[in-house]
């Protein structure tokens, strides 16, 4: 797993918000740069206008100063439907909250949150996606 988009003006960012994006639910998780690691933060099981509500109220109470989501692809790294949701998801997010995103290549995440026995999957992918983001900052 690697970044897929990082741009280079990242020192003042230390709060991250991350999102393991999915048609039914979403898993949501916090990390900060400082201990590069994250807690899951459980699922927003809703769509559309309900998510983005959702998601209003965990920036509102966490205040990150970016947020992350993954993107997921193919084992091959080709795109499939869901790489366009996630990206599509990614500018929704930029567009309506005005924070920094970073799209992060999400392979295998869920794959490893179950095989640690994870209870919400979604919120603890979100968990390791932030993580992998967080190792990859200087």
């Amino acid at each position: 797993m690697s970044a897929v988009a990082q741009p280079a003006m990242t020192a003042d960012l230390q709060t991250f918000l991350a999102f393991d994006f999915g048609l039914k639910r979403t898993g949501v998780a916090t990390g900060n740069r400082l201990t590069r690691t994250a807690t899951p933060q459980g699922s927003i099981a809703a769509e559309g206008d309900a998510r983005f509500s959702a998601i209003a109220l965990k920036i509102s109470e966490w205040q990150p100063d970016a947020l992350v989501v993954g993107i997921p692809f193919h084992p091959d790294g080709a795109s499939h439907d869901n790489t366009v949701r996630a990206l599509k998801f990614a500018r929704q997010l930029r567009g309506r909250f005005g924070l920094q995103v970073f799209e992060v290549d999400e392979r295998y995440s869920t794959t490893e949150a179950l095989s640690q026995g994870a209870s919400d999957a979604d919120a603890a992918s979100a968990c390791i996606i932030l993580e992998q983001f967080l190792r990859s900052l200087s």
